[in-house]
């Protein structure tokens, strides 16, 4: 069976997109740590980031970086972070996070809930931005 993400990036889930291609797929995290958490997937289901090829790899940190610029357009902030945990979910994925401080990327927080209003808002201002 799919992932819960593969399900996502194939439309099966609903989700807030910001970005895709035809090998990623990025949407925003619905229990973000920071208003404009994203998620940046590889279509292919792989469940250890250390497990894709280095081409893979290379691929999926350029197609972050350009989703990373265009969040930093959308969302005021200093920078955007990255970090992988992929823990939660078998499928590699990258957390880029809008962030002033270094709390904004507090993992171990409470998570935020959004309205849908909101998210799609945010969703749409990420994407609008993206080259």
């Amino acid at each position: 069976m799919a992932s819960l993400f593969s399900r996502i990036a194939s439309g099966e889930i609903p989700s807030y997109k910001v970005a895709e291609d035809k090998d990623h797929f990025a949407f925003l995290d619905i229990n973000p740590v920071h208003p404009g958490h994203v998620l940046v997937i590889p279509r292919k289901e792989t469940d250890y980031i250390f497990d894709l090829t280095d081409e893979e790899l290379a691929s999926l940190m350029l197609f972050a970086k350009r989703v990373a610029k265009a969040l930093k357009k959308a969302i005021p902030c200093k920078k955007v972070g990255i970090t992988v945990i992929g823990l939660d979910v078998p499928h590699t994925h990258v957390h880029l996070v809008p962030m002033n401080t270094g709390s904004d990327m507090n993992f171990c927080a409470d998570k935020l809930t959004l309205p849908a209003e909101e998210m799609e808002k945010i969703a749409a201002s990420v994407a609008r931005e993206f080259e």
